[in-house]
C-alpha cells in the first residue's frame, strides 16, 4: 500500500493515508520505509511530542520550516497568515482555516517542482492547531503530487474519514522468529508461545521484554499482570532498564524528558544549573535509551514517558525551574512560561500573568486551543478570587472560539461555584448563551442571552444593547419554536431601555428599529430601519462592527423591501467575511446572498455561491440550512430536488428548534407549487410560512404566494386578509419592490376596471428592480387575467413576454405554466431543451464562472478552499466538457449556456 502511494505521488496524483495502531506495533518503521522508498521525492517530516501539545503550531512549524522558501509565492492573505502563525510578523490573528488553506497552497507550490511526501508521526501528540491545519489540507488535496501520511495510536477527529491502514501485530511464526532473535538463550516453546500470545505479536514488546524480564520470569511466562495494558507493560519494561543507571545519568535523562525541544545546548545549560555533569549521558547512550547529537532523541516515545514518570514531583519542579531559567525569554517566551508553570508548586501570580501573555501571543497567531490551554493553566496558579474568575471566563471564551464547547461550558460551571461580582455573572450568562447559539440549540439560546442583557443593563449599557441584539437574532432563528425569550419579549425589553445617545451607534439604530418592527409594526419602524441600513451601508463603518452586526443591518433593509440596499449590504457582508476568514459566519452570509441573487434571477451566480458555501462547510465541518439551494430549486421548478431539500430541512430544523429554517422551507415550497400550478399545496405551504412571525421577513415574503394560491382555489377572504397584512409592510417601505409586489397581489383581488391598472403598475415598478422572476410572474399573471377577460391578443403579448423571460431565467415550472396558457390559445410553443451546462458539477460551474470573470487560479482557490493547481485541473475538465480550449472562450461559452 505504501509503495502504491509513492508511485501515485510520483505519477502526479495526491494521496493521503492514516496509519493507526498500538504503541510499538511498527508505525514509525513503516514511515521510515516509506521515506526510503520515496526516491525522487522531496520529504518533509514532523513528530508529535506529548509535552509540546500546548504550544500552538509547533508541529506545523517543524514540518513547514524547510519549505518556507516557497511562501512568498502564496496569495498575500495566505502568505501573511503563515508568517503571523509562525511569529515572523505581526498582524490580526488568522482564521485557522485560512492557515489550513495556506498550508495546502504551500504544499502545492513545493510539489510543483518535485513530488512531495509529508510524514507526520505520533499525530495524537501534535498540538491541535497543527492537526486542524493538516487535516484541512489533507481533505483538499486533489491534483497535486503530494502524499500526506499520518501515524497515530488513535487518530484525532480532524482526520476522520481519511483512508486508513491499521497496523496489527506480527503473525505467530514471524513473532516467534523475532522473539528468538532477541533471546540470549533457548526458551521453552510453550513459554515462547505464551509470550507471543500475550504480546499479540507486538514487535516492540517482543524485542524489549526479553531485555527486562528475569530468567525466572521468562521461565514462568510473561512476568506482568494481564490487567496492565500492553503499552503499560512496555513502559514498565523501559522503567526497569532505568534501575541500573547511575543516579546522575538518570537525572540527565529525566531532564531531557522534561524538555520537548530536544536542544542539546539548552539541556547542557540546565544540567549545569542542577550540578549534573555532561558526561553523565554516556551511560544512557550506551544503553541505547537516547541519542545525543544535533538533537536529543529518545529511542521510543514510551522511553521518554517512562523516564519522566520515574522522576519524583520535587525533581520535576526543579528540572522545569532549571529549564525555565536557561530558556531565552525574548526568543522563546512561551516555552519559558510553560516550564515556569510546571515548576510552580502552588499559586504564583507572576507565572499566571506570564501565561496570560503567552495566551495572548497564541491567540494573535490564531492558536485558539493553545491560548485556552495557557489560560486554564493560569487559572490553577491564581490565588486571588476575582482574578481567578476573570481568567476562568477568559479560558471559557478561548475554548468557545476554538470550538471546544463542552470544555467552555465546564469552565463556566467551575466559575459559578466561586465568588463573582455582578459583571462576571453577566459574562457567564452571555458566554453560555453564545455557546448554546453556536451549538445550534435554537430555542435554548434566546432566554440565556436575554438574561445576560438584563444583567448588563446597569453595568455596561452599550454591551447590554449588543447582547439584546444577539438575543433578538437568536429569537429570530428560533422563530415559531421559540419559548421564553421570543421576539416579542426581547423587543419589549429593548423598548424599556434608556433613550439613545445622539448620535446613536449604527448597532443601536438596528436594535431599536427591529424592536419597533415587532411591537409597533412596519409603519412606525420604517424610518429607523432605513436609517440603520443606511448607516451600515456607509463606508465609514468599522470592519469589525460591520462583520459583527452587518447581518442584522441587511435584515433591516429587507424588512422595508429595500432591495438595492439589501443587496449592497449582503455583498459587503460576504466580502468582509471572506477577507477576514470568518468561516463560521461565511456560510450564513453566502446563504442570504444566494437567496437574494436567486430571487434576482441570476441562477448561475446563485449556484456559484451555493458551491462556495458547500466548500466552506465541507472544509470546516460546520452545518448550515440550504436556504439558497432550496430557493434555487424551487424557482427552477425542480420538484425532486426541491422537495428533498425542503423535507430534510424541516426535519433537521425541527429537531434543532431552528424555526426560521422551517418557515423558509414552507415559503419556497409555496413558490414551487405555485409554479407547478398545484395551488392547494401552495396555499398550505404559504399558510404555514406566514403564521410564524406575521408581517416579518420570511413570513412577510410568503404572503404574495398565499394570495396567489388562495385566489386560484377560490378563497378570496384568505387572500384579502393576507393582502392587508402585506400592504402594511410594503407601503411603509415605499419601494418599487414592495409596492410592485403589492400591486400585483392586489390586482388578483380587484374588479376588472381596476385590475389592469394594478397589473401595469406591477410591471412598471418591478421592471425598475433587480427581481426579474417577480417581473416575469407579473407578466404571467397579467396575461392569465387578460385571457380570462377574453382579450386574447393582449394576453398573447404578456404571456409571450413572460415565457421568454422565464425560459431565459431558467424557471421551468413557471415557463411550463405559461406555455399551457399559450397552448390553450392555439399558440405553438417549444419546450426548453436541456442545456450542456447541466453536465458541469456545481463546483465546476463556480470555477468556470469565476474564471470567466477574470479571476486567477489562486484567487479562485482561496474562495473555494482549493489549491491553484486543483483549480487548473478542474478548468481543464470544464474546457473539455464545453468543447473550448482557453479562458478567452470561457465567458462566451458560459453566456451561451446561461
Amino acid at each position: 500500500m505504501l509503495d502504491r502511494l509513492v508511485e501515485s505521488v510520483c505519477a502526479g496524483k495526491s494521496r493521503t493515508l492514516v496509519v493507526r495502531g498500538d504503541p510499538g506495533v511498527g508505525k514509525t518503521v513503516l514511515l521510515d520505509y516509506l521515506v526510503d522508498r520515496a526516491q525522487g521525492c522531496r520529504v518533509a517530516r514532523t513528530v508529535g511530542v506529548q509535552s509540546e501539545m500546548e504550544l500552538a503550531f509547533a508541529g506545523l512549524h517543524q514540518l513547514c520550516a524547510p519549505l518556507f522558501d516557497h511562501v512568498d509565492r502564496l496569495p498575500r492573505p495566505q502568505h501573511e497568515a503563515l508568517r503571523t502563525t509562525f511569529g515572523l510578523s505581526r498582524g490580526p490573528a488568522p482564521d485557522r482555516f485560512l492557515v489550513g488553506l495556506a498550508v495546502l497552497s504551500l504544499l502545492s507550490e513545493v510539489a510543483g517542482e518535485r513530488p512531495l511526501i509529508c510524514v507526520v508521526d505520533d499525530e495524537q501528540w501534535l498540538d491541535r492547531a497543527t492537526v486542524q491545519a493538516l487535516g484541512f489540507a489533507a481533505r483538499r488535496l486533489a491534483a497535486e503530487p503530494v502524499g500526506l501520511v499520518f501515524a497515530a495510536r488513535v487518530p484525532g477527529t480532524e482526520l476522520a474519514g481519511l483512508p486508513e491502514l491499521t497496523v496489527e501485530g506480527l503473525r505467530e511464526d514471524d513473532a516467534r522468529a523475532l522473539l528468538d532473535s532477541a533471546l540470549a538463550g533457548p526458551l521453552d516453546p510453550r513459554v515462547r508461545d505464551l509470550i507471543v500470545a500475550e504480546t499479540h505479536g507486538n514487535p516492540l514488546a517482543l524485542l524489549e521484554l526479553p531485555r527486562v524480564l528475569t530468567p525466572i520470569e521468562l521461565v514462568g511466562g510473561f512476568g506482568l499482570p494481564d490487567a496492565v495494558p500492553l503499552s503499560g507493560r512496555i513502559e514498565e519494561g523501559f522503567r526497569r532498564q532505568l534501575d541500573g543507571l547511575p543516579v546522575q545519568a538518570l537525572r540527565l535523562l529525566q531532564l531531557a524528558a522534561a524538555d520537548p525541544s530536544g536542544d542539546p545546548v539548552l539541556l547542557r545549560r540546565a544540567a549545569g544549573r542542577l550540578g549534573i555533569p555532561v558526561h553523565a549521558a554516556t551511560t544512557a547512550v550506551e544503553a541505547d535509551l537516547v541519542e545525543v547529537g544535533v538533537q536529543v532523541r529518545f529511542r521510543h516515545p514510551l522511553i521518554r514517558s517512562a523516564v519522566y514518570r520515574s522522576a519524583s514531583v520535587q525533581d520535576r519542579l526543579e528540572m522545569h525551574a532549571a529549564l525555565a531559567e536557561v530558556t531565552d525569554p525574548a526568543t522563546d517566551p512561551d516555552r519559558r512560561a510553560w516550564h515556569r508553570a510546571h515548576a510552580a508548586a502552588g499559586p504564583d501570580e507572576d507565572v499566571a500573568a506570564e501565561l496570560e501573555h503567552s495566551a495572548g501571543r497564541a491567540q494573535a497567531r490564531g492558536g485558539l486551543a493553545a491560548a485556552a490551554a495557557f489560560l486554564e493553566r493560569a487559572v490553577l496558579l491564581t490565588a486571588d478570587a476575582t482574578r481567578q474568575a476573570d481568567r476562568t471566563l477568559a479560558a471559557a471564551q478561548a475554548n468557545m472560539h476554538a470550538g471546544a464547547f463542552a470544555k467552555a461550558l465546564e469552565l463556566l460551571a467551575t466559575a459559578e461555584v466561586g465568588p463573582m461580582d455582578e459583571l462576571q455573572r453577566a459574562q457567564v450568562d452571555l458566554l453560555r448563551g453564545q455557546i448554546v447559539f453556536a451549538l445550534g440549540l435554537g430555542n435554548s439560546a434566546p432566554p440565556l442571552l436575554l438574561a445576560a442583557a438584563r444583567r448588563l443593563e446597569s453595568l455596561d449599557l452599550g454591551l447590554a444593547r449588543e447582547t439584546y441584539l444577539s438575543a433578538w437574532m437568536a429569537a429570530l432563528f428560533a422563530g415559531r419554536l421559540a419559548g421564553t425569550g421570543n421576539l416579542l419579549e426581547v423587543s419589549r425589553a429593548v423598548r424599556a431601555l434608556p433613550a439613545l445617545a445622539d448620535p446613536a451607534r449604527p448597532v443601536d439604530l438596528v436594535l431599536n428599529g427591529l424592536a419597533m418592527l415587532v411591537i409597533d409594526g412596519a409603519g412606525a419602524a420604517a424610518p429607523t430601519l432605513r436609517q440603520a441600513a443606511g448607516a451600515f451601508a456607509d463606508t465609514d463603518v468599522a470592519v469589525g462592527e460591520g462583520l459583527q452586526w452587518g447581518w442584522m443591518a441587511q435584515a433591516a433593509a429587507s424588512a422595508v423591501w429595500d432591495d438595492y440596499t439589501w443587496r449592497a449590504l449582503l455583498v459587503r457582508q460576504v466580502r468582509l467575511a471572506r477577507e477576514a476568514g470568518a468561516l463560521d459566519q461565511l456560510p450564513i452570509d453566502l446563504g442570504a446572498l444566494g437567496t437574494n441573487v436567486a430571487w434576482s434571477g441570476d441562477f448561475a451566480a446563485a449556484a456559484s455561491l451555493i458551491a462556495e458555501a458547500d466548500a466552506v462547510c465541507e472544509a470546516t465541518g460546520s452545518r448550515a440550512a440550504p436556504y439558497a439551494a432550496m430557493m434555487l430549486a424551487s424557482l427552477r421548478g425542480d420538484e425532486a430536488e426541491a422537495v428533498s431539500l425542503i423535507e430534510a430541512t424541516i426535519a433537521g430544523a425541527a429537531a434543532e428548534s431552528q424555526g426560521i429554517a422551517v418557515t423558509y422551507a414552507h415559503w419556497v415550497a409555496a413558490i414551487l407549487y405555485n409554479g407547478l400550478g398545484r395551488y392547494g399545496e401552495a396555499l398550505a405551504a404559504a399558510s404555514e410560512a406566514s403564521e410564524d412571525t406575521p408581517g416579518l421577513y420570511v413570513s412577510m415574503w410568503a404572503l404574495p404566494e398565499l394570495i396567489e394560491a388562495a385566489v386560484r382555489i377560490g378563497s378570496p377572504h384568505r387572500a384579502e386578509e393576507a393582502l392587508a397584512l402585506l400592504a402594511g409592510a410594503t407601503q411603509a417601505g415605499g419601494t418599487d419592490f414592495g409596492l410592485g409586489i403589492e400591486a400585483r397581489s392586489r390586482a388578483l383581488l380587484s374588479a376588472p376596471e381596476t385590475a389592469e391598472d394594478l397589473y401595469r403598475e406591477a410591471v412598471d415598478r418591478l421592471g425598475r428592480t433587480r427581481l426579474r422572476p417577480e417581473l416575469a410572474r407579473a407578466h404571467l399573471l397579467y396575461g392569465e387575467w387578460l385571457r380570462r377577460e377574453n382579450r386574447r391578443v393582449d394576453a398573447r403579448v404578456q404571456l409571450r413576454t413572460a415565457h421568454e423571460m422565464l425560459n431565459a431565467i431558467g424557471m421551468a415550472a413557471f415557463a411550463d405554466r405559461t406555455r399551457r396558457e399559450l397552448l390553450a390559445m392555439g399558440e405553438t410553443v417549444r419546450k426548453r431543451t436541456v442545456e450542456a451546462s447541466s453536465t458541469l458539477t456545481a463546483q465546476e460551474s463556480a470555477i468556470a464562472r469565476a474564471a470567466g470573470e477574470g479571476r486567477t487560479n489562486a484567487e479562485i482557490g482561496a474562495q473555494l478552499f482549493l489549491s491553484a493547481r486543483t483549480v487548473e485541473w478542474h478548468l481543464r475538465k470544464v474546457f473539455s466538457k464545453l468543447g473550448i480550449g482557453s479562458r478567452r472562450e470561457l465567458r462566451r461559452a458560459m453566456s451561451t449556456l446561461g
